[in-house]
């Protein structure tokens, strides 16, 4: 499954896309050839940040999109981007989840068009599982409003 949501992102990279705002932490996508993350890779980094109280390990940098495993426990901070849309393939756990409203003493975020605020209000919340796929737009708030613990992928790329 993770090898057909990373060909997702890379198509959707090749398509619309402007350079990411986030950091180059992972190994580079190559541009010559096809590239596999195992399972294994995946489940390890899942390890790592979960052992070190780190909540986002980049696995693949793509210049105009990134892959990235998530594990959150608690809440996260809520999160409006202005050009990044996501993706979202649970591993393992569960959480509820919150997206649309508006952010909750909104702040600017990282980049231009980016904010981060307390929570959302007037969003939808629901939970999501393992197996489950969540697509947030840019321009929409979202966030984890709780988990015991969660590990996701998340896909990012920028849509022009």
């Amino acid at each position: 499954m993770h090898r057909s949501v990373i060909l997702v992102a890379v198509l959707l990279a090749c398509s619309s896309m402007a350079a990411a705002q986030a950091p180059l932490t992972g190994p580079a996508a190559p541009k010559d050839r096809a590239m596999d993350l195992p399972l294994e890779l995946l489940q390890q980094a899942a390890k790592e940040i979960a052992a070190s109280g780190e909540i986002t390990k980049r696995v693949l940098e793509g210049g105009t999109f990134s892959v990235n495993v998530r594990h959150i426990t608690g809440a996260e901070t809520a999160l409006q981007h202005g050009k990044i849309a996501e993706v979202w393939v649970v591993r393992e756990g569960t959480g509820t989840v919150a997206t649309g409203g508006t952010l909750v003493d909104s702040e600017p975020g990282n980049g231009p068009g980016e904010f981060r605020g307390k929570s959302i209000r007037g969003g939808v919340e629901r939970v999501i599982k393992a197996g489950d796929l969540v697509y947030i737009p840019p321009g929409v708030p979202h966030g984890i409003k709780q988990a015991t613990a969660i590990t996701y992928l998340n896909i990012r790329f920028e849509i022009k």
